[in-house]
């Protein structure tokens, strides 16, 4: 089967309410919407820390940007109103396992109640033709038996964060079966995550550690080096998204699956310790990575995705291996460094991944 791809005829001129744009993610999303010529209206806080994507490139992004918080119904609403958005895609999330620790009232409260405050004010809108709710590859119950994860398996969390986009699923769920259903309004979730690329400098990150190790000249420290993640690159599941999207808002998007998995093929996974190694040699760094001496909060060891029902539903699935993900964002990174205009960089990167294989 031929991967679906992303259709710039469908999102050209298109109405999209992108929350969460200022993110790592969501400045991806924003800039391959903008490329094809959709009209977006992003929803986010304002970027955190001394670097972002969304700084770097927000002067040629042609798109409408609140900087509101999703807890702050009022606010959300009349965005909301005013765009009059066509399709939606809500990434805006509290999305740090560490922090959902030190903050798991401002985790739940972001996570959970502002995904149920754009759903009431999505209920108002006539012309919606499809929303996308993104969750994570951690809202399953985790017994670490080393098993990918299925759609059909059992939601759970044992972290605040974890638990958080679980709590979204089920609120989500709901909403969209209580009010969404008689209107024919598809309303779906999607899950993926340790994505990885150029442009991420959020705290407690392997890349992002990595690379400001490598300014620093030092080596990169980690908590758990044997710990397996589904690592794919961020284009990847943003791809996922808009195929999905696409999907949903098609005549048939009712019968599709409201919950799918956007992972590597395969289930491929590899170690924390082999992409720390991976990484740090294209940056240069010659000394090996380091192991946190300090107690930690718990992590769980073992983490998969099964991606199959995507491409059985949508005739997705993912095109880089993990090594073409780790070129990719070393790329962006080293990029980053050196010239004056990643946003033109940043758009090679996604020409890169829409070309065909």
């Amino acid at each position: 089967m031929t991967s679906a791809t992303v259709n710039s005829e469908f999102w050209n001129g298109r109405r999209v309410l992108l929350t969460g744009h200022t993110g790592f993610k969501g400045a991806w999303a924003a800039a391959w919407l903008v490329k094809m010529g959709a009209k977006v209206t992003g929803v986010s806080l304002p970027p955190e820390g001394d670097f972002s994507l969304y700084n770097s490139i927000q002067d040629q992004l042609p798109l409408t940007s609140h900087f509101i918080d999703i807890r702050d119904a009022e606010a959300l609403t009349t965005v909301v109103r005013e765009s009059n958005p066509e399709i939606v895609l809500h990434m805006a999330a509290q999305a740090l396992v560490r922090r959902s620790y030190r903050e798991p009232t401002y985790t739940y409260e972001t996570n959970v109640m502002g995904t149920v405050n754009l759903l009431e004010a999505l209920r108002e809108l006539e012309d919606l033709k499809a929303a996308l709710i993104i969750t994570s590859d951690k809202v399953y119950q985790n017994i670490e038996d080393g098993r990918a994860f299925k759609e059909t398996d059992p939601l759970g969390g044992d972290d605040p964060y974890s638990s958080s986009k679980a709590a979204c699923e089920i609120a989500t769920a709901s909403l969209a079966k209580s009010y969404f259903l008689e209107k024919g309004v598809p309303v779906a979730t999607g899950r993926a995550g340790n994505v990885i690329g150029g442009g991420d400098f959020s705290e407690d990150r392997l890349i992002p550690d990595i690379w400001r190790a490598a300014k620093a000249g030092q080596s990169v420290t980690l908590r758990y080096p044997g710990a397996t993640r589904p690592w794919q690159h961020v284009l990847e599941s943003v791809s996922g998204y808009l195929v999905f999207l696409q999907a949903l808002a098609g005549d048939s998007g009712n019968a599709l699956p409201k919950a799918l998995n956007f992972g590597p093929q395969g289930g491929e996974v590899v170690t924390v310790g082999e992409i720390a190694r991976e990484v740090q040699k294209a940056f240069g760094i010659e000394q090996d990575w380091a192991l946190v001496n300090e107690e930690q909060p718990p992590e769980k060891s073992h983490l998969a995705l099964d991606a199959s029902l995507a491409k059985k539903a949508l005739g997705w699935q993912s095109k880089w291996t993990s090594t073409e993900t780790l070129t990719k964002t070393v790329e962006w990174y080293k990029a980053f460094g050196q010239t004056t205009d990643i946003y033109t960089f940043t758009l090679s990167q996604i020409d890169e991944y829409e070309a065909p294989l």
